[in-house]
């Protein structure tokens, strides 16, 4: 096991093994009814272990995850404090959940160091059983210090860094050149770069983006950018152009964008982004590929809001 253990952690662009965790973390959580809303007030840490040994400092952030991950609620971070190993947030994480949905999670919040050039260093963490949590009880929504643990959960190691895409979109109702009275529309997909991809053999990573855009999984839907060899920071700058969008065809497509590893014998998935409204269903049957985590729906909404505006993100890379 601590073999397999050992190998897996190298897959995830982040420093688990490094640092001594010590310190503790002052947090609240809170079920607000009138908003459907999962509240977690970070309030501080203190005493937390020194990440940068060269430098003797942390730059910590807290995130928080909600696990299984099976509603596809995605991760939530904090700012991050430069400097100090006693961060002060005051931050309130949001998660739009039903409280019944809340009986089978649990609520993972982690503290990191950031690195602006390597890998981000794990500072400790603590995980609550939310299907036990009374939410009746009035001391359960004060304000607590937890005392930071190391890494338990195996299920936020999966979520780990999958690395992310930088990328823009853009909807054109009317292109040039198109007839006056077809009322169909382009979108435009600029894949602009990717951060930290995890290595998943070796120190060499040769990648490339595929996109498919669902529910058309035909061959003519399927486009892709060059590789980009060696770098775990690729830089593709490629546009893709999908043609023949009504209005109305935005709402139940999705945009499938998958980063592999490109290898003689097979290629490898790294990760991928589903941009769409995430309703769960497609011109009124339900499919599982409809499910944008909400920051993909927030980039799908805006581009849908500003026509023939470039809008951009940059958004974690997920299993899929």
């Amino acid at each position: 096991v601590t073999q397999v253990s050992g190998s897996l952690m190298s897959i995830y662009s982040a420093d688990f093994g490094n640092v001594d965790v010590k310190g503790n973390i002052q947090f609240a959580i809170d079920y607000v009814e009138q908003l459907n809303e999962l509240h977690v007030f970070i309030c501080q840490c203190k005493d937390l272990a020194v990440a940068d040994v060269k430098r003797q400092r942390s730059d910590p952030y807290v995130k928080t995850y909600l696990l299984p991950e099976k509603y596809k609620l995605g991760k939530r971070k904090t700012s991050v404090k430069k400097k100090t190993l006693n961060p002060v947030y005051n931050e309130i994480l949001r998660y739009k959940i039903e409280k019944g949905l809340l009986k089978t999670q649990s609520l993972n919040i982690s503290v990191w160091h950031n690195d602006t050039f390597g890998r981000n260093s794990f500072l400790g963490e603590v995980e609550l059983d939310l299907g036990t949590w009374d939410w009746n009880d009035k001391s359960n929504r004060q304000i607590n210090w937890f005392p930071l643990k190391p890494r338990t959960s195996a299920m936020a190691l999966e979520l780990e860094n999958r690395g992310e895409m930088k990328l823009a979109l853009q909807y054109v109702p009317r292109p040039v050149g198109g007839k006056k009275t077809l009322s169909t529309g382009e979108v435009h997909i600029w894949v602009k770069e990717c951060h930290d991809l995890p290595l998943l053999r070796g120190n060499r990573l040769n990648s490339f983006i595929k996109c498919t855009v669902l529910p058309d999984t035909s061959r003519k839907s399927r486009q892709k950018t060059r590789t980009v060899a060696k770098t775990t920071n690729p830089v593709f700058n490629h546009t893709m152009v999908y043609d023949g969008f009504r209005p109305e065809d935005l709402k139940e497509a999705c945009i499938e964008l998958t980063v592999w590893d490109h290898n003689k014998l097979a290629n490898h998935f790294l990760g991928g982004l589903r941009i769409g409204l995430g309703t769960g269903k497609s011109y009124g049957t339900t499919v599982d590929w409809m499910d944008s985590t909400s920051d993909e729906t927030a980039l799908w909404e805006k581009m849908m809001n500003s026509p023939n505006t470039w809008i951009e993100d940059t958004l974690p890379l997920r299993m899929l």
